[in-house]
């Protein structure tokens, strides 16, 4: 266990718990990617306009992580966020599992895990809930978020 990169990770999740993207954005190496479901692989511009996008538009974001491991390589936590997902004002608990690779003392690979379905089941009720599930509504919700996050850039 490294305990620098433990309590990196672990001042990494208090920032998003404080809605301080400034110092999340501050945590990725220049030539960092970051990878989700929804989003899909991001570059380093684009994963600090991302947590910037979700934080600002996020006020009534809630998180929680726990159980963290780091190498002096390699690092993982599990981390839960509770929103109103604001397409359909529905509230959202969404349960994530985040892998690190770090380089120069900063993230260098991040990838979080999630369930699609089990997040359109709560973001958009009944319509997740029967078809969650399908690459159609899987595809327009990842189209949509990769939409918000460009016009959000410019």
């Amino acid at each position: 266990m490294d305990q620098n990169n433990k309590d990196f990770i672990t001042r990494f999740y208090s920032a998003f718990q404080t809605l301080d993207y400034e110092h999340m954005q501050k945590a990725y190496h220049p030539e960092a990617q970051f990878t989700d479901p929804i989003f899909g692989t991001l570059n380093y511009e684009e994963v600090k306009a991302m947590w910037k996008m979700l934080l600002t538009r996020g006020q009534d974001l809630q998180v929680a992580f726990s159980n963290i491991e780091a190498t002096t390589t390699t690092g993982k936590c599990r981390w839960e966020a509770w929103y109103k997902f604001s397409k359909t004002g529905r509230n959202v608990h969404n349960i994530i599992h985040s892998t690190f690779e770090f380089k120069d003392g900063k993230i260098y690979r991040q990838r979080d895990a999630f369930s699609v379905w089990r997040w359109s089941r709560y973001a958009l009720g009944v319509a997740g809930i029967f078809l969650g599930w399908s690459p159609w509504i899987q595809n327009e919700i990842k189209q949509g978020a990769r939409e918000s996050l460009t016009k959000f850039m410019k």
